[in-house]
């Protein structure tokens, strides 16, 4: 496992580490024993950083890492969400009132004295002209319940206006085979700042496990069945915004090209490690056998430029046109 410096933090955290939605919810039916041989497997591998949220399965998936960190001896960091409790979910809720109660609750949830990163998730794209806000999570840094802050976005633009923020110290976005916008700008910007970078929906919902048919069937509680244009959040967060049946179009492409000795799953995360800028790539794992296919990754040598161009001529043809400029 590689290892690199998160923002301007004392983080040195894996370049693959472990996305913690799925064990939570809406990913359909999950078990929390499995879910633990899953973080298990993760740590055992050299995973020593975990993303999660307060409202992954309403707190679930926070007590699952709690379990995990109390079993294991290893120093394991924990990122975790606020904002998403809101309801209505409004700028305004972004107060320091709300903004306490929720990092409170996480705190109880992962039995942690202060949290090591705290990220505003997803907020509505005026938050990042609030800088009260902002000013809210200095005076938490200030009082001890967090150590460090940075944000959750869905558009590129809200990333380079939340990196203005000097005490903001990493920006989860959307990053895979089927969103190629980022490096265009925003990770250029967020290098000369040193903000992390945690590339988040890594394998695009599964689309990029190369797994999924278009018999495919979903659980009722799985937002890719319930979400798929948008319906209970933004429709991003869904197989990256692409639809279902021209995904995988596109995947049984990237099939073609995907390097020997590699799965499908390994060269899509390799494909994210080769962008300088990203300090994690975070997939999520539901059993032991996904964690293993999904933190190896980062050991693997890197991709070729050919193979890195013919990526891209992929998206051009398949992806790009739908997707490229809403996010």
């Amino acid at each position: 496992m590689k290892y690199n410096i998160l923002g301007h933090t004392d983080m040195k955290v894996s370049a693959v580490s472990f996305g913690a939605w799925a064990i939570g919810g809406a990913w359909g039916t999950v078990e929390d024993d499995e879910s633990l041989k899953a973080l298990n497997k993760a740590i055992d591998l050299g995973v020593n950083f975990i993303d999660t949220a307060d409202v992954y399965g309403d707190g679930r998936s926070e007590r699952l890492v709690a379990k995990l960190r109390k079993s294991r001896s290893e120093k394991i960091f924990v990122a975790t969400k606020a904002g998403r409790r809101l309801d209505p979910h409004t700028a305004e809720g972004y107060s320091k009132e709300n903004l306490t109660v929720f990092v409170e609750r996480s705190l109880k949830n992962l039995d942690m004295e202060a949290l090591d990163l705290l990220q505003l998730h997803c907020p509505p794209t005026q938050v990042y002209y609030m800088p009260e806000t902002f000013a809210v999570l200095d005076d938490l840094v200030k009082d001890g319940k967090i150590r460090y802050y940075g944000v959750s976005v869905e558009k590129v633009e809200e990333a380079l206006k939340a990196i203005l923020y000097p005490n903001v110290q990493s920006v989860q976005i959307i990053f895979n085979m089927f969103r190629h916008r980022p490096p265009e700008l925003f990770f250029e910007q967020a290098k000369k700042k040193e903000v992390g970078v945690l590339a988040r929906v890594p394998l695009a919902s599964g689309m990029l496990t190369g797994k999924l048919k278009p018999d495919s069937k979903f659980e009722s509680d799985d937002h890719r069945i319930f979400n798929r244009h948008g319906e209970a959040f933004d429709q991003g967060e869904t197989f990256s915004g692409v639809d279902y049946e021209l995904g995988l179009k596109a995947v049984e492409e990237l099939k073609k090209i995907c390097p020997s000795g590699m799965s499908l799953v390994q060269f899509a995360l390799r494909w994210i490690l080769m962008f300088d800028a990203v300090t994690c790539a975070i997939p999520g794992a539901k059993n032991a056998f996904q964690a293993e296919q999904n933190f190896s990754a980062a050991d693997l040598p890197p991709l070729s430029k050919s193979t890195m161009d013919e990526v891209k001529n992929i998206y051009d043809k398949f992806i790009k046109g739908s997707v490229h400029q809403r996010w």
